[in-house]
């Protein structure tokens, strides 16, 4: 991973600000380490810290009555947890968990405002972010209203693995039917369609990514929408996702 500073700087948002106003940001940041299902806020919650993944990936979800939260959005070193300050909003708009175990980058959310006003780059970046962030909301809901569940899976899977370290994803069954919103036995038989063609292996919680170029002919057109969303944005960062080099299933995009 390229390191442009005595901190590790593998995020693609802090590594899109100019030189000296990103050796300022992260002498803010302190590095932290995220777990499997931990709690990162509520609807309506306060934001008191903001994050900014490096290995970690975050999920967004949106509670609906009567069924498990709906995941509407990933969080990984494309991006960052917490923008909505920049829009004077100091509230969680969704639910969000870790979904992949890792490392971040951490600052008060005092302290983030306050760099929104000294650092000239940070303010454009988060604005491209937001951009970005409405466009692949948008795309999912179309995904979600009308894709089969197989090709929402491959998609899923594919946006998972953008955010991953390797290869191996800690996945359950039960899991993924709450990300997409569909029975247990649903996401099983379209898993085991996965398997049978060779493009991940399944056992007891792990999914390994086989075949990454047979998933991406198998996704709907979405995932590459969602990729040329963030591209246009900040093609000019051209920063690796966490895990891309030497990633043995197959190359990934740049950003997600």
């Amino acid at each position: 991973m390229p390191q442009r500073s005595s901190q590790p700087a593998t995020n693609r948002l802090i590594d899109s600000l100019q030189e000296l106003q990103r050796q300022d940001f992260l002498s803010e940041c302190s590095p932290v380490d995220l777990q499997f299902g931990q709690p990162m806020g509520l609807p309506g919650g306060p934001i008191r810290k903001v994050y900014f993944p490096l290995t970690a990936f975050i999920s967004r979800v949106t509670p609906v009555d009567r069924h498990p939260p709906l995941e509407v959005g990933l969080i990984g070193n494309e991006g960052m947890l917490g923008e909505t300050l920049w829009l004077g909003q100091d509230r969680h708009p969704t639910q969000v968990l870790v979904q992949g175990s890792g490392t971040a980058l951490e600052m008060s959310a005092a302290q983030f405002l306050r760099q929104l006003k000294e650092s000239p780059s940070l303010a454009p970046t988060v604005s491209r972010y937001l951009f970005v962030l409405i466009e692949q909301l948008a795309q999912n809901a179309a995904c979600q209203a009308f894709h089969e569940l197989r090709e929402r899976l491959v998609r899923w899977l594919l946006m998972t693995h953008d955010r991953a370290p390797g290869d191996h994803l800690e996945l359950t069954h039960q899991f993924l039917s709450d990300m997409l919103g569909v029975r247990r036995s649903a996401v099983t038989i379209a898993a085991s369609d996965l398997q049978y063609r060779r493009l991940i292996r399944y056992a007891r919680g792990h999914i390994q990514i086989l075949s990454r170029a047979g998933l991406e002919e198998m996704a709907c057109e979405c995932y590459a929408a969602s990729v040329r969303a963030y591209e246009r944005q900040f093609s000019d960062a051209p920063v690796p996702l966490c895990g891309q080099a030497g990633n043995s299933a197959d190359s990934r995009p740049a950003a997600v």
